[in-house]
């Protein structure tokens, strides 16, 4: 099982930091489409490490097209040296129209033809052979050596998908090279959601999903004393009730048999009752869907909820404190 870390700072904090979780012993960092771009983050990190595998997690695939990410992800192959994961979600139809100003589609079938795509484009690079992909939404049939990039050394990058819903999460278990498990998430919904969504995407096109990777971050509140390991468990709280009041997690609640929360939660949003939220969370809750305890404590409860299941895993914590992953990959490593 890898370990690895989100980096979410500004570019000019990302050097050291990057360099950092490599030094500590993590074998991957992350960006993500927050308040920063996440590929120009990735591109940071790469020249800021020289062993850890560089991922975006996730960037918005539909706040792009598939030229524009293939160009994207050969490009930080090579940077990275082969190190590079082009990890890509739908975000939802609210930020995708208002936020980017792009177009919305079924995202099943627009997720499937933007891997597609970009996969028919990568290959025309490598292989010189003519680009002529015909998609539902992607229409990809003109590329001229002056705009052709030379045969990538490292091979393409893989495509990591994320998802919650079942048909989602098929889809990703038929194209995908691997699956991130959206934070909001629990050892119950992994077994009873995911993996049965996965495998029976496997099923539909004959894969034995031996080549294929499942990646989470899961929602960690630890901390070094007692005031960090406080305020991480009000953190985690307050995102879970966060996450369960957004209609495409309600799968996640209802197979804890926790669905009403999200009516709840929802209402809370409307009537901008956050702190109430939070105090609503309870700690039944809180250990299903977040690792609590001490460094030591929380490395047993990930060990326990990635064994068999997971590939990769990301400790997502309160605050990137160096000390409390540091802390974390000492103690994940004497436990696995």
């Amino acid at each position: 099982m890898k370990l690895d870390s989100g980096i979410f700072l500004e570019a000019t904090e990302l050097p050291e930091a990057a360099a950092a979780i490599e030094a500590i012993g993590f074998d991957g960092v992350y960006t993500l489409e927050g308040p920063n771009d996440p590929f120009v983050s990735a591109a940071v990190a790469a020249m800021s490490t020289k062993d850890v595998t560089i991922m975006t997690s996730i960037a918005v695939a539909f706040a792009r097209n598939p030229m524009n990410l293939a160009y994207l992800g050969n490009d930080l192959q090579n940077l990275s040296k082969g190190r590079f994961i082009l990890g890509l979600g739908t975000q939802v139809k609210s930020h995708v129209e208002h936020r980017f100003s792009m177009p919305w589609g079924k995202p099943v079938t627009r997720m499937r033809d933007m891997v597609l795509a970009i996969r028919a484009i990568w290959n025309s690079w490598q292989t010189g052979e003519r680009l002529h992909y015909e998609g539902e939404y992607y229409h990809h049939t003109l590329m001229v050596p002056t705009f052709m990039p030379k045969p990538n050394p490292f091979g393409p990058p893989k495509i990591y998908l994320a998802g919650v819903g079942p048909k989602m999460t098929q889809m990703v278990g038929e194209v995908a090279d691997g699956y991130f498990v959206h934070p909001f998430g629990s050892k119950k919904s992994l077994d009873e959601l995911t993996m049965p969504s996965l495998q029976a995407g496997f099923d539909k096109v004959g894969r034995d999903g031996s080549d294929f990777n499942i990646a989470a971050q899961i929602m960690t509140a630890t901390g070094l004393d007692g005031q960090q390991m406080d305020e991480a468990i009000a953190s985690a709280r307050n995102q879970i009730a966060f996450y369960g009041s957004t209609p495409a997690y309600l799968p996640v609640l209802n197979v804890h048999g926790w669905g009403d929360m999200h009516l709840e939660w929802k209402q809370m949003v409307r009537e901008n009752r956050w702190a109430d939220m939070a105090a609503s969370v309870s700690d039944d809750m809180l250990h299903a869907f977040a690792t609590v305890g001490t460094p030591k404590e929380v490395a047993k409860q990930i060990i326990d909820r990635s064994e068999g299941r997971l590939d990769r895993v990301s400790p997502v914590v309160y605050k990137s404190d160096t000390k409390i992953l540091a802390a974390l990959a000492e103690a994940i490593a004497a436990e696995a």
